[in-house]
């Protein structure tokens, strides 16, 4: 039963990321995107450090004025509303030792799986796996001469708020395409391994 509302924990989550992605929710949505976007922008004129200053210095100066806000309305008013975060500090957000191990865990997994997928690769495990691998990297080169990290972690957000919205509409149109795009590279990769020694893939 415990797996189960794990999984159904993990689903939800899930389904709020691609509620979140696909604008079911439209105020929610713009409220996210536009608060990165804002935040990674700042950090292309500042400092992270200088960023998390004023991030701070932002949310202070906005839950004292309303702390201090409250207190005076309280005193004239002559009301006994106690604090007016006090739901908020109640709100338990420690992480418990099963979720720390669940984390783990999957950091674990994931951190072994590209271990063995790099080793496989730079290895030449599969000459065709590791000639593509060398041609993103290739690829990858001319991308960062373009652009430095922060600006391509602008386009993804972008990407990512705009690509799904793209692809509901046109997704006929799109899975055409990549079709024969998937079709042609597969092609390509079969005459490769057919005439480059060693290229076959072996069969387990």
């Amino acid at each position: 039963m415990e797996c189960g509302k794990k999984e159904c924990s993990w689903s939800s989550w899930k389904g709020q990321v691609v509620d979140l992605l696909h604008w079911r929710d439209v105020r929610q949505s713009g409220l996210v995107f536009s608060s990165v976007l804002l935040l990674l922008f700042s950090l292309t004129q500042f400092s992270v450090v200088s960023v998390v200053a004023y991030l701070a210095l932002a949310t202070l100066s906005a839950t004292i004025s309303f702390r201090v806000y409250k207190s005076v309305l309280q005193a004239v008013q002559k009301t006994d509303e106690g604090h007016p975060f006090k739901a908020y500090l109640e709100v338990e957000i420690a992480l418990s030792p099963d979720q720390i191990s669940k984390y783990v865990e999957k950091v674990q997994l994931y951190v072994n799986h590209t271990l063995k997928e790099l080793r496989r690769l730079f290895l030449v495990q599969d000459l065709v796996d590791s000639i593509k691998f060398a041609v993103l990297m290739w690829l990858l080169t001319y991308v960062g001469a373009l652009f430095n990290g922060l600006t391509l972690l602008i386009l993804a957000v972008v990407s990512m708020f705009s690509m799904p919205l793209v692809y509901e509409k046109y997704q006929t149109q799109i899975d055409q395409y990549l079709g024969l795009v998937r079709t042609q590279v597969n092609a390509i990769m079969a005459k490769i391994r057919e005439k480059v020694p060693g290229a076959k893939r072996k069969d387990e």
